[in-house]
């Protein structure tokens, strides 16, 4: 019999443990092993059954056991001091305390997507958990970062496989009061709203929920409330679920909403206002246009003047290296919704058009592109590895066509992983026997001390560990393994082989992800018979663990895990190859850690970063990758293996066969002798020596704090320091706007009209100096508003120079009729083919990149 309403009774603590409820309320618990503890102690039954999650559990606890414990003085003083412990995090100063004065007072950080915990299922992939290991990271350093996000009704689909092996999805509702959250309220405790005007009249009101990630609040917003109709009941439905027209609105409610959440809860707890707003993708980037319509209704701002204060404050991090991974909108969707009864006077639809038009060679000027009005809103702008972001400057080199790739405005800074949340607490129970607090890591100078103590280490310990850690990932994968067998629709009689599936002395080798077609899941399968042999070799057999799962929508995706699946049910490998359905943190907790390798074989360069092998390395597992994203700035030859890649064969299927080939044979003839080569005492001494090389190498590079701590320092820092300047009465921004305008009227009149050398005679060499003369007209403006440069360097193919250097020019002398003189020096510092050439671009203190606005001037 079903029940016609269903709502949640929360439990009455004790007076004696009420500071479980502050414990439970905090997310901190997902991350700090003593706080884990105690709540497994209250009933490791429930404890298990809540599936590790101490708000659900606390609802099962039965009152007599909380009275038992409210009267054991043992529990009590564990708990009083796990208690002082989280309040000692939250209120005492961390690394960011320490900063100069001018840290910035408050940061934003906006994502569609947030994976702190499995109990808060807000989350598909890895866009999720870099998010939410933003936000535990910049708690951790005390960062005064407040997340903003959309609560999802049904969160991100559950993944199953039918009898066939095929992905099926399910979206189970989330009942928000069995979350880890609460509702924010008015000072009379009325329910926290929002609103976000829709076409037609309509307006979305949204409650807003928070969730307490440490010391960083995250603001979820709900439009499941009684004002709303269908339609807008449902913006919140699921994760990147829906058409078009849908994820139109979830992201004005995230970009727009999620500013005005700001608003009422800095104003109900008088934390400050952010100063520095980061957009972590596209999809909020409708947050700039907030920010703008504040500015012009509430300070009386002209739209210009209001661009450049948001601009200067807000930071944008593109995460896609594929344009099928940006959102792109019809622009008379986007007039919809921005125009007619739902305009804005301050901020015209015709403006708003503009920011996200492909208005660039190859652009199509159909659509609104989310990505580029990111970068046109946001004075700097990231990728997140090396690679990326000169894949990113390539990608979006349309909006800056007159720069080279080196100077276009977006830089890197490579993504981290949250190691208390990913490392086994076994590895950090080692670092603890060798006399080092990880704890302290946060707030050390020196992360890479803790990881030094890896040399330190016995091997045989390190070996024992690493067993221990892949027996209970093989347990794991048994269980999971048998439940979805049981779903597919077998008997629990049949499923006797699952007992024995999987060894724990076996050469583990884990690979998890979303299935989109360019990380090329099936890539393995490109030789079934060799791969076969790989995983049932009598003397040095692998086993595989896969999980992923494909959007929806993705059919290819889906026809990728089949193949997968049908192979790993084949009787005579299905010991040896998992596909565990369903990957989330709760999975991947134990995956990380139970690997000895992390495989990732994307067609390069279309990996953005791939954390993963991140979370593989902390917890000593060696990466066997494609040179992409992260792996191919931080592989020395020694840390892992890399895959060939090869690049330039234009047949897909001719280089996808390359590819794997050249997998087999490293798995072959490197990693599997080396795993095996064990001494007298059953310890692979070399194959442990390539793990301690792993992990002092990548160790400090891969953590979050490094991440949060370059972001802090490199974009939050000079953001803050922009913003500030143009918000000082708003006469700097001002000033500033009607710089730009007048430089772009006056650009195109601006010339080079002659350019001379000399001093180097006919047969130049190395250290002589070059004198360089410049004629320049400068079309009204003055030289203060110009920078007037050389550039030099080598000479390659159809005389294109390379290793670019700039040199300034000075002003030697002013004519007449608006005609200048500029004069300057270049030394040859290197012996070859050299050139040079010469270029006019606007000056303004305010700008941060030589190519913010666009505009250069060669010469003709």
């Amino acid at each position: 019999m079903r029940a016609i309403r269903r709502f949640t009774v929360r439990p009455v603590l004790p007076e004696a443990l009420l500071p479980l409820g502050e414990l439970a309320g905090n997310l901190r618990w997902s991350w700090h092993p003593p706080t884990q503890d105690l709540f497994a102690s209250i009933d490791q039954q429930l404890w298990t059954r809540s599936r590790q999650d101490p708000t659900r559990m606390l609802g099962l606890v039965p009152t007599a056991r909380l009275e038992e414990l409210a009267e054991d003085a043992d529990f009590r003083a564990r708990l009083e001091a796990v208690h002082a412990d989280l309040r000692d995090y939250l209120e005492n100063p961390r690394w960011f305390q320490g900063l100069p004065e001018g840290a910035p007072r408050g940061i934003a950080y906006f994502s569609p997507e947030f994976g702190i915990t499995a109990a808060l299922p807000q989350y598909s992939g890895g866009l999720g958990i870099l998010a939410g290991d933003h936000l535990k990271s910049a708690s951790d350093l005390g960062v005064p970062i407040i997340g903003v996000g959309l609560l999802y009704r049904h969160g991100y689909f559950k993944q199953s496989l039918s009898r066939e092996g095929w992905q099926q999805e399910r979206y189970p509702v989330l009942d928000p009061d069995e979350l880890p959250i609460s509702v924010l309220r008015e000072a009379d405790g009325s329910l926290a709203k929002v609103t976000v005007g829709m076409p037609e009249g309509q307006t979305a009101t949204a409650r807003v929920w928070v969730a307490n990630v440490g010391r960083v609040p995250l603001l979820l917003l709900d439009t499941d409330v009684e004002e709303n109709n269908e339609v807008l009941r449902d913006i919140t439905d699921r994760l990147y679920g829906g058409q078009t027209e849908h994820r139109l609105r979830q992201e004005m409610l995230l970009g727009i909403g999620g500013v005005r959440a700001i608003r009422t809860f800095t104003r109900l707890t008088d934390r400050p206002a952010p100063e520095v707003f980061h957009t972590n993708e596209g999809h909020a980037g409708f947050l700039g246009l907030e920010r703008i319509r504040e500015l012009t209704e509430e300070q009386g701002l002209e739209f210009d003047a209001a661009l450049e204060v948001s601009r200067a404050g807000t930071v944008f991090t593109t995460h896609t290296p594929v344009p099928a991974g940006i959102d792109r909108f019809p622009r008379e969707l986007v007039a919809q919704y921005f125009g007619g009864d739902n305009a804005q006077p301050g901020v015209p639809v015709e403006r708003i058009l503009a920011l996200g038009a492909e208005s660039y060679e190859g652009g199509d000027p159909g659509v609104f592109n989310m990505a580029v009005m990111g970068f046109r809103l946001s004075q700097r702008a990231n990728g997140v590895s090396q690679l990326h972001g000169h894949v990113s400057r390539g990608m979006f080199g349309g909006l800056w066509p007159a720069f080279d790739e080196s100077e276009r405005p977006i830089g890197s800074i490579t993504n981290g992983v949250h190691a208390p949340t990913w490392v086994a607490r076994e590895i950090f129970d080692l670092a603890r026997e060798m006399g080092v607090d990880p704890d302290s890591s946060p707030q050390a100078d020196s992360p890479e001390r803790v990881f030094e103590v890896a040399d330190q280490v016995p091997g045989k310990r390190v070996w024992e560990i690493k067993r221990i850690l892949r027996e209970r990932l093989v347990l794991d994968a048994r269980r999971r393994l048998k439940e979805s067998w049981l779903e597919r629709g077998a008997s629990s009689a049949e499923l006797k082989w699952v007992d024995s599936a999987l060894d724990p002395d076996v050469l583990t080798i884990g690979f998890a992800r979303r299935v989109p077609s360019y990380k090329r899941l099936t890539l393995m399968l490109r030789d079934p018979a060799r791969l076969k042999a790989l995983l049932l070799d009598p003397e040095r057999p692998i086993q595989l663990l896969i999980a992923g799962k494909a959007h929806p929508a993705d059919d290819g995706g889906k026809r990728l895990i089949n193949e997968i699946v049908r192979f790993a049910d084949d009787p005579e490998v299905r010991h040896r190859i998992v596909f565990m359905p369903n990957y989330d943190i709760a999975m991947a907790q134990p995956l990380y850690p139970g690997c000895d390798v992390w495989l990732n074989n994307p067609l390069r360069p279309y990996e953005a970063c791939g954390t993963s092998g991140m979370k593989a390395a902390l917890n000593g597992g060696l990466n066997l990758s494609i040179l992409d994203g992260w792996w191919d700035e931080w592989y020395d030859g020694n840390n892992g293996w890399a895959i060939p890649s090869a690049d330039g064969v234009e047949d897909p299927d001719r280089r996808d066969d390359l590819e794997s080939a050249a997998l087999y044979d490293l798995i072959e003839n490197d990693v599997a002798p080396r795993f095996y080569d064990h001494d007298a005492d059953g310890v692979p001494q070399r194959w442990l020596e390539m793990v301690r090389h792993t992990l002092r190498s990548l160790g400090p590079k891969v953590l979050a704090d490094r991440m949060v701590r370059d972001y802090v320092t490199t974009l939050y820092q000079p953001a803050t320091e922009s913003a500030r300047t143009l918000n000082d009465d708003y006469k700097g921004a001002l000033e500033l706007a009607a710089w730009k305008d007048r430089v772009r009227k006056a650009w195109p009149g601006v010339r080079v009209d002659h350019v001379d050398s000399s001093g180097i005679g006919d047969a130049p060499e190395v250290g002589a100096v070059m004198k360089v003369q410049a004629f320049v007209t400068l079309a009204g403006l003055s030289p203060d508003d110009v920078d007037v440069q050389v550039l030099h360097g080598r000479v390659g193919e159809s005389d294109t120079l390379r290793d670019l250097t700039v040199s300034p020019l000075q002003l030697a002398e002013s004519y007449e009729a608006d005609r200048h003189r500029y004069d300057g020096e270049v030394r040859l510092s290197t012996s070859g083919a050299f050139g040079y050439t010469l270029r006019v671009v606007p000056r303004n203190s305010h700008l941060a990149s030589v190519a913010e606005l666009g505009l250069v001037t060669l010469p003709s």
